[in-house]
């Protein structure tokens, strides 16, 4: 994608009260796989299929940094600030130079305690600063606490269902997912 009006490149550094975010780098793979990416329970909803070994984990390195140099941003790893122990993923990737599209991933220790909300705001803010007007969130049907973390960020459901492919629950096979959207304009608080 040619981007066709200036638009700021993101920071490879974001710190939320309790979290450091960015970009993960080639070192990153074992821990990557073995604190989420491998894990069936944590993958379960996901649109990206679990990783089955470190080499595809290197597969999404290698995705990572295409996505860093040819877009405003990119995935970024979620570290606790206290000791820096790897929790999850978030990021953008970009549809068009203003819609982006977000998400996140867990390790299960790190379930239950505000970490996705805290790191989906501070996508929000990213695409603020950034220049995004519009971020989009798919969610699987049945994914309850998936979809209030989005909504408890300000994101509304666009539509009611629409199908994708969930290959963690059946490969190949479409299922129900909620379209979450978040128009950003300058100056909103993310919840707003």
């Amino acid at each position: 994608m040619e981007w066709t009006s200036p638009i700021m490149k993101a920071p490879l550094h974001i710190e939320t009260p309790r979290l450091a975010l960015s970009p993960p780098t080639a070192s990153d793979a074992e821990s990557i796989f073995e604190c989420y990416a491998g894990d069936p329970d944590v993958t379960r909803f996901l649109g990206w299929p679990r990783h089955r070994s470190v080499a595809e984990t290197r597969e999404f390195l290698d995705f990572s940094a295409l996505e860093w140099d040819r877009s405003p941003a990119g995935p970024y790893l979620i570290r606790l600030r206290a000791d820096g122990r790897l929790i999850g993923g978030t990021g953008l990737s970009f549809k068009n130079e203003h819609e982006a599209v977000t998400g996140y991933v867990l390790a299960k220790d790190a379930w239950g305690q505000g970490y996705a909300t805290e790191a989906l705001r501070a996508m929000v803010d990213l695409a603020r600063q950034i220049g995004v007007v519009r971020i989009e969130a798919q969610c699987h049907s049945q994914h309850r606490a998936s979809a209030h973390v989005l909504e408890k960020c300000g994101f509304r459901r666009e539509s009611t269902f629409q199908q994708a492919e969930f290959p963690n629950l059946a490969p190949g096979v479409m299922q129900d997912a909620a379209c979450y959207v978040l128009g950003v304009r300058p100056g909103q608080t993310p919840g707003e």
